[in-house]
């Protein structure tokens, strides 16, 4: 998505240019995870499309550089871009950035995976709210699940409860990323496909798919999602996070608007529990947020419900209206960066990069936001943990 090179008054956002970028140097603290454009089926509406698919390759890019900086802990990117210079590196605000980011979205599943006070370890494979399922729309090149099964790894003795992990694009991405996976053993070895895939799985002959009973890469455009049939191995009454990091904002309102009813209403009707996060672009009608339109229309991306849903106000009111009343919340990064981050770990961040312009990191900051809500269902707290996030109020949605 928003590339930090298309935002005002940072020039060059890179400090070392390596070979495979991709068009205009690419995403970085704003990156969608690849998926739509418009609805339109024509020649323009398949290179709109291709536009948007090639996001990914600077999603990968912003993760490798704040990965290899120290921000965060990600030994999996480079496995998905081999080729991308060993010395690319963002500029501070940026890497700082992605690193908010992460650390938001990674909170919020960390807490939505969170077993309540009140399980036992006996319980997690019997009770028929103890398993989770994710869904992540437009997921690219993600390392999210391999960070999920490594931390467990690590874990051993502490219980978990079991996940279900969907990832949702389009075939050319996902096809990449499936080749990625079986060529690193490392991966290979956390999916124990390092000698073919376990019984249970199924992997298509196009090699764009790859189905199990954890872990599944559909391949699909997510405009023709409320009109296929059930995807494999989808769970319809397991608690549910969807995910979309700068996905449907690509999409004109009322395709985005179809795809949510239709996981909101038919695929997890009530009273399933579902939530749902968002990370999206803010504020585009002040004059930072208008050069930002700007620069990207010169790649030949829009970004179509900006306007619609321009503050995290609006992207309250947005989740409110598709159901989510058990609780909602939005902040902009500079409010995450302020409150949800401890001053230790700040003190760590601030020692990786010197960011000298911090009045231009709080700008940038400000126009880009988190939005989460959730639906509670019958039985089980399964939002326990979100309860207890701190949340802006409404209409005081970052820091001064």
């Amino acid at each position: 998505m928003a590339s930090f090179t298309q935002i005002p008054r940072l020039g060059n956002s890179s400090r070392h240019p390596q070979s495979s970028r991709g068009r205009g140097g690419g995403r970085r603290y704003g990156q969608a995870q690849g998926n739509l454009s418009g609805e339109d089926s024509s020649a323009n509406g398949q290179s709109k499309d291709w536009i948007v698919q090639q996001t990914d390759q600077d999603a990968i890019n912003a993760r490798i550089s704040t990965a290899e900086l120290g921000y965060i802990d990600d030994p999996y990117a480079r496995i998905f871009a081999p080729k991308v210079d060993m010395r690319y590196q963002l500029l501070p605000g940026m890497n700082r950035g992605t690193y908010v980011r992460t650390m938001a979205i990674d909170l919020l599943v960390d807490a939505f995976l969170a077993l309540s006070p009140h399980s036992s370890s006996d319980k997690l494979n019997t009770h028929p709210q103890s398993n989770r399922q994710i869904i992540s729309l437009g997921a690219g090149s993600d390392t999210r699940y391999f960070r999920i099964l490594a931390s467990r790894a690590k874990n051993p003795s502490t219980p978990f409860c079991p996940l279900i992990y969907h990832e949702l694009d389009f075939p050319e991405n996902t096809t990449k990323k499936i080749s990625s996976i079986r060529s690193s053993p490392d991966l290979s070895s956390l999916l124990h496909l390092s000698n073919g895939p376990p019984p249970e799985a199924y992997m298509p002959e196009d090699t764009a798919a790859l189905y199990t009973q954890a872990y599944n890469i559909h391949p699909l455009d997510l405009r023709d999602l409320p009109n296929l049939p059930i995807l494999p191995n989808l769970s319809r009454t397991a608690p549910t996070l969807l995910l979309s990091e700068c996905c449907l904002i690509y999409l004109p309102d009322t395709s985005a608007n179809a795809i949510l009813l239709h996981l909101a209403n038919t695929l997890f009707a009530p009273p399933v529990p579902l939530a749902l996060a968002l990370y999206e672009p803010i504020r585009p009608d002040d004059s930072f947020g208008r050069k930002m339109v700007s620069n990207l229309a010169e790649r030949g991306i829009e970004l179509q419900t900006l306007h619609k849903y321009a503050s995290p106000d609006l992207q309250l009111e947005r989740l409110r209206e598709l159901g989510f009343a058990g609780g909602c919340g939005a902040a902009d990064v500079n409010f995450l960066w302020e409150r949800w981050v401890e001053q230790e770990e700040k003190e760590r961040v601030g020692r990786l990069e010197w960011l000298d312009e911090i009045e231009e990191w709080r700008l940038m900051a400000r126009h880009y936001c988190v939005t989460w809500g959730w639906r509670d269902g019958e039985g089980a707290d399964i939002f326990w943990r979100w309860r207890t996030i701190e949340r802006p109020g409404e209409g005081g949605d970052h820091i001064a």
